[in-house]
């Protein structure tokens, strides 16, 4: 199973509430939808899988985190930044056998 499979299994709610917030406030986002992604970042800390791709993917993850930040206002320009973190996520070897020792 790809990497973003799982995080979308695990934590879809929680992303697409929080996605919808940020295309429906786009001027207060960082206020507005603050509890969601705090809802978002709990889900995703909690599933292995997520956590390894967050380690792999960091320096992509805090780019995009950088770009919404600075574009408050428009943070559909940080759609190449997403792509980024995705193309990375993708990309994330999930076939050791941390993730499920007793299975393999």
């Amino acid at each position: 199973m790809a990497a973003l499979d799982i995080t979308t299994k695990y934590c879809r709610k929680e992303m697409e509430e929080y996605g919808s917030c940020v295309a429906f406030n786009p001027s207060t986002w960082q206020q507005t939808c603050h509890e969601l992604k705090m809802k978002v970042a709990q889900c995703t800390s909690s599933h292995p899988v997520i956590q390894k791709i967050r380690q792999d993917c960091s320096k992509e993850f805090v780019a995009f985190e950088r770009c919404l930040r600075d574009n408050q206002d428009k943070p559909a320009s940080c759609s190449p930044h997403v792509d980024r973190f995705l193309g990375c996520a993708e990309t994330v070897d999930l076939s050791s056998n941390w993730l499920c020792p007793t299975l393999m």
